[in-house]
């Protein structure tokens, strides 16, 4: 998927779990099959995960990011409504694996499918998990960053990437009317407490509940349209009717959800068409469900 990617082999990790952690030697290591693009997932036994970072960077970038993401992580899981990862440890670089790696809780589920469209309960389940984030003490920090979440204008630069990448894949110049009126909503409410990423891959189901939460270390200040924007990655119509009414969503918060869902999916969109068809696949449900509730 990646010019800088990490192949991740199955052998050197479980030698670097029975190394590291002697507790864990003979325990089953069993790799999850996940289209996500940060980390490759390895279970240990029925109670850990081990995550891999799978684009490289030096091993100082990659413990800062490795300790950040353990206090975010710890931080939602005591706020979080259902299931989500707490970090066990942070393993060492090794021979055939260059990088630090965590260790976390194994949370049980199923990965939410692409097309999932939620239910009147999920739209309650969903909503309540936001409404707990939010009401995290934000500990006078704000969004910092060059991610999500922030000034949507300073994602010009790459929504115009996302632009000249996508000509032969989308309708670029209705795309564009879009983006002009995204890119100038005003912003007038506080951060709030973020999970950053609430779409399929990081979303656990049962029985069509809400069961658990994933990739949970970037949980930090952002604006609250961030976590809306799991309105247009999660559910249908009528399901979204009633998630906006259980969040008091304003028509501004509203329309920023939508801009930070496009600004996302336009780039996985034609960044992944080829080597991830799921990311692929989510990135154009999504964008139609913007479009198609977007009259610009």
């Amino acid at each position: 998927m990646h010019d800088d990617g990490i192949d991740v082999r199955e052998d050197v990790v479980r030698a670097m779990i029975a190394d590291q952690f002697p507790a864990w030697a003979s325990e089953p290591v069993q790799r999850i099959a996940s289209d996500g693009t940060v980390n490759t997932i390895f279970r240990i036994g029925d109670e850990a995960a081990a995550r891999f970072l799978i684009r490289r960077r030096t091993v100082d970038a990659a413990r800062e990011v490795l300790k950040r993401e353990a206090e975010a992580s710890q931080r939602f899981a005591d706020q979080s409504t259902v299931p989500a990862p707490r970090p066990i440890a942070i393993g060492e670089p090794a021979e055939g694996y260059p990088l630090p790696w965590a260790v976390q809780t194994w949370i049980p589920g199923t990965i939410a499918p692409i097309e999932f469209e939620g239910s009147a309960d999920f739209s309650h389940d969903l909503a309540g998990l936001i409404t707990a984030l939010r009401a995290t003490d934000t500990r006078g920090k704000v969004f910092e960053g060059h991610n999500r979440g922030g000034d949507i204008r300073d994602h010009d630069e790459w929504v115009e990437e996302c632009f000249k990448n996508s000509e032969d894949l989308l309708d670029v110049p209705h795309l564009r009317r879009l983006w002009a009126h995204f890119r100038d909503l005003p912003r007038t409410s506080a951060d709030v407490m973020s999970h950053g990423d609430l779409q399929p891959l990081n979303v656990l189901v049962s029985d069509g509940r809400l069961a658990g939460v994933l990739d949970t270390g970037g949980f930090a200040p952002a604006d609250p349209a961030l976590d809306t924007m799991s309105a247009w990655y999660l559910l249908g119509d009528d399901s979204r009717a009633i998630f906006r009414e259980l969040l008091n969503c304003d028509d501004l918060e509203w329309e920023r959800s939508k801009a930070w869902s496009f600004q996302q999916c336009l780039g996985a969109i034609w960044y992944y068409v080829d080597s991830n068809p799921v990311m692929y696949r989510m990135g154009r449900l999504a964008l139609d469900r913007i479009v198609a509730n977007t009259r610009i």
